[in-house]
């Protein structure tokens, strides 16, 4: 999974730091991450969200809130709507990169943020949140001890995490009026809420008051045993795992169209992803397929091997092969299938002075329906005059030429 470090500018020109976790292979949509409240874009449960979603084609980018991480301005001085514009400043920038994002995921007060964002971002079609809070203020709970200085004051440091940050007035205020139920209401994206049970930081009470001010679609998922923070493998990568299916019924993720050109007649195969081996494979107008190599020499496994559609070829032009005699004598047969294998191992092709290889193709076919012993035998006969089994038994000549 390839990622790019990036930056962009946040709702006060500051430089946000971004990582753009991108697809090994076509890239079918995009979802834009929001962080928990003071954590930032590299906490375990983002980096297995992202690389999940990446596999099935959807590129992630997860981004440093202003003031945190490695992003730059001061964090005292940002507040819940600050965030909210921090969403729509990133969704401007993937925008402006053709990636416009389809699917929204919010962690804690990130998912509150992403649940007052959406209705001010274009072409949102999902949101997923996970461990939100229905209020916003409820956040505040975190460092109750030090309201009283904050409002006084104006700002306090306080521990969240181990870890100090300054706590101003202004955020106070700001989350304490930063209502979610008007847009769940009017959320126009289906919605998925995750919520651990025993979630010690924000109770999954907050997640039932969000589910019921939503209107369908709209699924709930419990988190189990999870703590707030998805700080367990395992939990982050069932999280992973539910939002990626979910996803995919409200997302489209249709591989995109084959590349065009290729005349009636032609096979057509470009190269998909420069950085593998993931090919796009045209045949005419109308078909399209991928090829890609196993993980273990170097591909992403998306497609199936040359060889694979060697394979493919013979079985396929057996079953049909012995379709069309059966059909044309009239015989009862109900099903064929072709079980097909080559023993030709992939890295041993580019072996140089290896000497002469033979390919052996196995078929092992299956046959359906009342046919006599005479009958089976006949049609085992029949495939082998399939015409792709006569092509790899013959000699054959390859041709090549350089186009201009």
């Amino acid at each position: 999974m390839p990622t790019e470090r990036v930056t962009f500018p946040g709702h006060d020109g500051s430089q946000l730091s971004a990582r753009l976790d991108l697809p090994d292979g076509p890239h079918l949509a995009t979802a834009l991450f929001a962080h928990c409240f003071t954590c930032g874009k590299d906490i375990p449960a983002a980096r297995r969200i992202a690389a999940r979603l990446a596999g099935m084609g959807i590129a992630v980018l997860r981004f440093d809130f202003t003031g945190l991480g490695h992003s730059e301005g001061e964090f005292a001085n940002t507040s819940f709507t600050s965030n909210v514009s921090d969403l729509i400043a990133a969704c401007t920038y993937l925008s402006g990169r053709g990636f416009a994002p389809s699917l929204l995921i919010g962690h804690s007060l990130g998912g509150a943020a992403v649940l007052k964002a959406s209705g001010q971002l274009p072409g949102i079609r999902a949101v997923a949140t996970l461990g939100a809070p229905f209020d916003p203020g409820h956040v505040t709970h975190n460092f109750a001890d030090a309201l009283p200085e904050i409002k006084e004051k104006g700002v306090a440091e306080v521990s969240l995490g181990g870890r100090p940050f300054k706590i101003g007035k202004a955020f106070i205020e700001d989350v304490s009026t930063g209502a979610l139920a008007p847009a769940i209401a009017s959320l126009d994206a289906a919605l998925l809420v995750l919520h651990a049970p025993n979630d010690s930081i924000v109770g999954v009470e907050n997640a039932s008051e969000i589910f019921l001010a939503a209107k369908h679609p709209k699924s709930f998922v419990t988190l189990d045993n999870a703590d707030h923070l998805i700080s367990r493998a395992e939990d982050a990568e069932y999280a992973a795992d539910v939002i990626a299916t979910w996803a995919g019924r409200y997302v489209p993720l249709k591989p995109p169209a084959p590349p065009p050109g290729a005349p009636e007649g032609i096979v057509r195969v470009s190269e998909a992803d420069s950085a593998g081996f993931l090919q796009d494979v045209t045949s005419g107008p109308l078909h399209h397929g991928l090829a890609d190599e196993p993980l273990a020499y170097g591909g992403t496994n998306r497609g199936m091997s040359p060889y694979g559609f060697l394979s493919a070829g013979l079985g396929a032009c057996t079953s049909m092969t012995i379709r069309m005699y059966a059909r044309r004598k009239g015989w009862p047969l109900e099903h064929v299938s072709v079980d097909v294998s080559h023993n030709k191992v992939h890295a041993q092709d580019a072996e140089t002075g290896s000497g002469d290889k033979i390919d052996t193709w196995k078929r092992r076919i299956s046959l359906s329906g009342a046919l006599t012993d005479e009958q089976r035998a006949r049609l085992l006969e029949i495939a082998d005059r399939c015409p792709v089994h006569r092509t790899l038994e013959r000699a054959s000549e390859v041709v090549t030429e350089l186009a201009p």
